[in-house]
């Protein structure tokens, strides 16, 4: 291993945002709440069960924002029209969609940034800093459409080589987390193999996707208490926060 905790192949590494370079997560987790909730309390009246941590965590976290909807409404037995990229998110629930559903997550999660600003996990830029240092190439890979106004806000911009985002992913057909596509996709931009890159996430679906995609290293970081959960997912190793990292843990 080398002083950075990862194996001397690794010549990349493969960032996730939310939960990992940035405390957007409990951001994110507020506002899928606070969409669902509305949704399901119109639909279910006194039956309704509200959105929790669990389902955030199992059904949402790390997924683009559409797939996070149906992953969601799927474990509830629910299935929406698909709807377009541009469709109202006020409508009633018996009109909404699963876009217009993402859509208005979106426009709260803007909102709720906007309002309390984005903040960084210092741990984590200082040990982008010292990747960087040591010859090793970054990207960013993120599900957010969000990504790049996110790194501009904490000034992250130029740490990072490459970034595959949602719109990237948009563009270029590639389907999110659970799947390695966004991750594989990085690690070509790069010019590196799967094997010699190293991916760090928090979510349990970016663990699906680092095993899947046969990548060098899975670090999984522990923001929430689920450091077993990040392994039976695949993690290689587990911390609370890179900084740990930089002695070689």
């Amino acid at each position: 291993m080398t002083k950075l905790g990862l194996p001397d192949t690794i010549l990349a590494c493969l960032f996730d945002l939310d939960g990992v370079i940035t405390k957007t997560a409990v951001v994110h987790e507020a506002a899928w709440k606070e969409t669902f909730d509305a949704f399901l309390r119109q639909r279910d009246g006194a039956g309704f069960r509200p959105f929790d941590a669990a389902d955030y965590d199992q059904y949402v976290d790390g997924r683009p924002r559409a797939d996070g909807v149906r992953t969601f409404l799927a474990s509830r037995g629910i299935r929406l029209p698909e709807g377009g990229p541009d469709d109202p998110p006020d409508a009633p629930p018996d009109k909404i969609t699963v876009q217009g559903l993402g859509n208005r997550k979106n426009a709260l999660v803007l909102a709720k940034i906007r309002t309390g600003g984005v903040e960084a996990y210092d741990g984590t830029l200082r040990y982008i800093d010292a990747v960087r240092a040591a010859g090793l190439r970054t990207a960013v890979v993120s599900s957010s459409a969000n990504c790049l106004d996110v790194l501009r806000a904490i000034h992250a911009e130029a740490l990072f080589d490459v970034r595959v985002d949602g719109v990237v992913a948009v563009e270029r057909g590639l389907p999110g987390k659970p799947h390695p596509d966004t991750f594989l996709a990085a690690a070509r931009d790069l010019g590196v193999q799967a094997s010699r890159a190293a991916v760090f996430e928090d979510a349990l679906a970016g663990m699906d996707a680092g095993r899947s995609g046969h990548f060098g290293y899975v670090v999984g970081v522990d923001r929430v208490g689920q450091a077993d959960a990040l392994r039976a997912h695949g993690a290689d190793t587990v911390v609370k926060d890179l900084a740990e990292l930089e002695n070689g843990a």
